[in-house]
């Protein structure tokens, strides 16, 4: 039986280790708060991130990292991306010399512009093939609520992301491969950022065509970066580009679009962020993907407005009137 250690028990590590029970395999499930892992194995529920929804039996969770991580197939990384480094350095010594380490995080580290992938191999010392990613348009609840949904798996190492494929794939979670890392990553994490973008003019009270101009050229802006980082442009009209794009863009369990709205809305960063208590990635990443957009001369004006609200603290009006601004070109640019 193939083993799982997942670790993080927020909205998106506690069902994709439902995911990989139900796919057949013994899975722990690492969090950090004693009190919540003590509540999840007594209920079989993670009341704080996904109430109501009753986790398999064959989850076991801990606050134990190397009893987790023993014998472990995959090791299954969902933990805030800022966290990564460290967290990663305190397990190191503990992962298995065949350990798959994958990635569920969707973010861009600050000061490095380095992405999660970047961040495993460097911190674990292990090659690309031991690395994977699972992106594509997977809200948490709706996953948990067993809704029919895709993903993609990647890894350049494809009978890699077979094996993950196959760990994950469950009759309302089908998972495709990919050995297209960097742009299954990239599509993850500027997604985020678009769809603060978006939640803002739904904040404002815009309609569906500004909604769809931003979501546009905002998959435009990813892929240009992409390309420049030598992803394959399709990438981003598939499951990890577009589908990501659309779910994170348009739904209301986005915790982006969500953060966003109330920005739009004219509430302040610190009054969104007290108000909100799960994380909303693109609100840390925005930066650091604008700084390796211009690390590699790629123009990302939208994410640059992105960064203008939430940290530079423009009004919402502003910023939109100065994108409308810009001069016009082709499109194809």
């Amino acid at each position: 039986m193939t083993r799982c250690a997942v670790f993080g028990t927020g909205s998106w590590g506690t069902p994709f280790a439902m995911i990989l029970a139900e796919a057949g395999c013994e899975v722990a499930l690492w969090g950090r708060r004693k009190e919540l892992v003590d509540t999840i194995a007594a209920t079989r529920t993670n009341p704080e991130y996904l109430p109501g929804v009753v986790l398999p039996e064959s989850v076991v969770p801990t606050t134990d990292a190397a009893a987790a991580l023993a014998g472990a197939d995959f090791a299954v990384l969902a933990v805030p991306s800022q966290t990564l480094r460290a967290n990663l350095a305190a397990w190191k010594p503990l992962i298995g010399p065949q350990t798959v380490l994958v990635s569920l995080m969707k973010g861009i580290e600050l000061g490095t512009a380095k992405r999660m992938s970047e961040v495993i191999a460097e911190v674990a010392e292990v090659g690309p093939e031991r690395v994977a990613v699972v992106s594509g348009p997977n809200l948490a609840l709706e996953i948990a609520q067993r809704q029919p949904a895709a993903s993609v798996v990647a890894c350049v190492d494809e009978a890699v992301a077979r094996r993950l494929q196959q760990a994950c794939h469950t009759p309302y979670f089908r998972p495709y491969t990919n050995t297209d890392v960097v742009g299954c990553e990239l599509g993850g994490a500027v997604k985020n950022v678009i769809g603060l973008a978006v939640g803002m003019a739904d904040g404002m009270g815009l309609g569906d065509n500004t909604k769809a101009t931003l979501m546009t050229r905002g998959l435009a802006e990813t892929t240009r970066l992409g390309v420049a980082l030598g992803a394959d442009p399709y990438t981003f009209a598939g499951l990890a580009g577009m589908g990501d794009l659309v779910a994170t863009c348009s739904s209301p369990l986005s915790r982006n679009h969500t953060f966003g709205f109330n920005l739009g809305k004219g509430m302040t960063l610190e009054q969104v962020i007290a108000a909100t208590k799960q994380t909303a990635e693109g609100v840390k990443s925005c930066e650091s993907v604008l700084d390796l957009a211009r690390r590699n001369g790629v123009d990302m004006p939208i994410v640059a407005a992105v960064v203008d609200v939430v940290h530079n603290g423009r009004p919402t009006q502003e910023v939109l009137k100065n994108l409308m601004a810009r001069s016009a070109g082709p499109e194809r640019r």
